[in-house]
């Protein structure tokens, strides 16, 4: 058996609380989709400030379900960045159209460009999903004003920025016509598997409970309590339903969330003082952003692929975790086609990328384990 990690990319930790609260869930008798769901609907819409709030089994059933309510079918597209987790891009073909990706920015600035967006926007452009990719928020307000114009539904990606703000200081995920966050155990919201959807229209919310539940017109805890004595069903729909003991956790984690953002602010902001004196190590996003980020992870930049990976395992042999994203063009599943289907931004930051442990309990001991271990390897490339 190999030797224990000093430093994990990340710490999970649930307090006794949050344990006793699940068991008593647990002990009453009803496991799901009752309550404990509707209470924590209702605190996450109290949280962002949404009219609407529909939990669900994960941030990918949400991305899925999102662009079903949008509309999107066979013939349309949906632009997704090219720097994401994969459901992005799966999200428009699932439901039935193509997806198109977007470039980033620039190593700098690793999100989704409005303007490359903009030049794919086609007669066929049904949504665009807005990724807030390691919790950083990207340029809604271009985004938007790209959606508007054209009547295209703009769909937030907030898996990686549960607790996140917007650049104007607004909450991630209520720009849009919706907001998909994730209860993934990596996310600040982790309780296993698990999501969260956010909206002001009434109308997408309807539509998004019925996916959610085989689009059933009642659901079992509506005819428990004797507000429906049957149902219909009005069109396809999926098992896309979320727990009682998950949404218990989930709404124990969202009461903690804030403080825990502000210890994560603080690693990150460690972080960057100690790499600033740091040669060969790049740090992307302004430190104001800081204020405004849901820490997902801190990623950093080297030169190229094979520094990245030759820290790496220096990093990895001195028992300090990291690592990496891939753009989805290096995917065999995205793999490019044609020379106009590439992404080159997107793949020099997959390259060039690795992400730092990062959690709330990460202390100053902690901090300097992994900035040693990265000074050591950069030492060695």
């Amino acid at each position: 058996m190999s030797e224990p990690w000093k430093v994990t990319l990340t710490e999970i930790s649930l307090p006794e609380s949050d344990v006793e609260a699940v068991l008593d869930t647990l002990r009453s008798g009803w496991l799901t989709m009752g309550p404990k769901t509707l209470e924590l609907e209702k605190a996450f819409c109290d949280y962002t400030g949404s009219a609407h709030a529909v939990a669900v089994s994960s941030a990918t059933a949400a991305l899925h379900m999102a662009c079903l309510a949008a509309e999107v079918g066979p013939g349309d597209e949906v632009i997704a960045p090219a720097l994401s987790f994969v459901a992005d891009a799966h999200a428009g073909r699932i439901a039935g159209g193509e997806t198109v990706l977007a470039d980033c920015v620039s190593p700098a600035e690793p999100l989704m460009d409005p303007a490359h967006v903009e030049s794919l926007v086609t007669e066929r452009t049904k949504a665009i999903i807005a990724v807030h990719m390691f919790g950083y928020p990207a340029d809604i307000d271009a985004l938007r004003a790209i959606a508007d114009e054209r009547g295209i539904a703009l769909i937030e990606d907030c898996a990686e920025s549960d607790g996140g703000k917007l650049r104007d200081g607004s909450r991630a995920g209520t720009a849009g016509i919706c907001g998909c966050f994730s209860f993934f155990s990596k996310t600040q919201l982790g309780v296993g598997e698990g999501g969260i959807m956010v909206t002001d229209s009434e109308e997408f919310a309807a539509e998004l409970r019925k996916l959610r539940s085989h689009a059933m017109t009642s659901v079992t805890w509506d005819r428990h309590r004797g507000h429906a004595e049957t149902y219909d069903v009005t069109r396809l729909g999926f098992n896309f339903r979320i727990d009682e003991p998950r949404a218990t956790l989930a709404m124990a984690r969202l009461a903690r969330l804030d403080d825990e953002l502000g210890e994560l602010r603080r690693v990150a902001n460690a972080y960057r003082e100690h790499l600033a004196a740091i040669d060969g190590i790049e740090v992307p996003f302004p430190d104001e952003w800081v204020e405004l980020s849901g820490h997902f992870a801190f990623p950093v930049l080297v030169a190229d692929r094979e520094t990245r990976d030759a820290v790496r395992e220096s990093m990895h042999a001195q028992r300090v975790q990291t690592t990496f994203y891939p753009s989805l063009t290096q995917l065999s599943v995205y793999e490019p086609k044609r020379p106009e289907d590439e992404r080159p931004v997107a793949e020099e930051i997959a390259d060039r990328h690795f992400a730092l442990p990062l959690s709330p309990t990460l202390d100053d001991a902690k901090i300097e384990i992994v900035v040693d271990a990265l000074t050591s390897a950069l030492a060695c490339t």
